[in-house]
């Protein structure tokens, strides 16, 4: 068994193909979902809210029709009120079974507060000095001493002719004259 890269079982045309494919019938089967819904929409709202005939009707019936449907609007709304104030209490009911599994845990965490630099200064300046606690680092630590090494500096001036290289020589030409 070979440990390289996997060849797949087709090739970057064909995946190209099947990928374009496979978003075409996406899209077509998003807009089937969507108009599905639409009609769904439009035949429960039929159902429960007929058209209104007002053609035709007296003064006193459109106003026995608007009385009807104030009556509705006020129990739809009443119906949705009700829904919403259970929803609210489902959800405090849940934030504070949340708080009891955390408290039954014991992660509770506590709230941090900033303290000042001069109130923790205060607290440690009557137990200890401060300063001697900043110095008092290195009381652990291994003292190691080295020892330096001087080159010794010389004048450069004083050794030209034997950095030279040519001490000899420049002591025949000397000797010559």
């Amino acid at each position: 068994m070979s440990e390289g890269p996997k060849k797949s079982k087709y090739s970057a045309t064909r995946r190209l193909l099947l990928k374009t494919k496979l978003l075409k019938k996406a899209g077509i089967m998003l807009v089937e979902e969507l108009a599905e819904k639409k009609r769904e929409r439009d035949s429960i709202l039929n159902e429960r809210v007929p058209p209104l005939q007002i053609t035709g009707l007296s003064a006193q019936e459109l106003q026995n029709l608007c009385k009807d449907l104030h009556k509705k609007i006020d129990i739809v709304d009443e119906a949705r009120y009700d829904l919403q104030i259970k929803v609210e209490k489902n959800d405090l009911e849940i934030k504070t079974l949340g708080q009891k599994i955390r408290e039954m845990k014991g992660t509770k965490k506590p709230t941090l507060k900033r303290v000042k630099k001069s109130a923790t200064d205060s607290m440690l300046g009557a137990a200890v000095d401060i300063s001697k606690v900043k110095a008092d680092f290195t009381s652990g630590l291994k003292k190691v001493k080295k020892e330096e090494e001087k080159e010794e500096v010389t004048d450069w001036r004083k050794n030209v002719d034997a950095m030279s290289g040519m001490e000899g020589r420049k002591k025949l030409f000397d000797g010559r004259k």
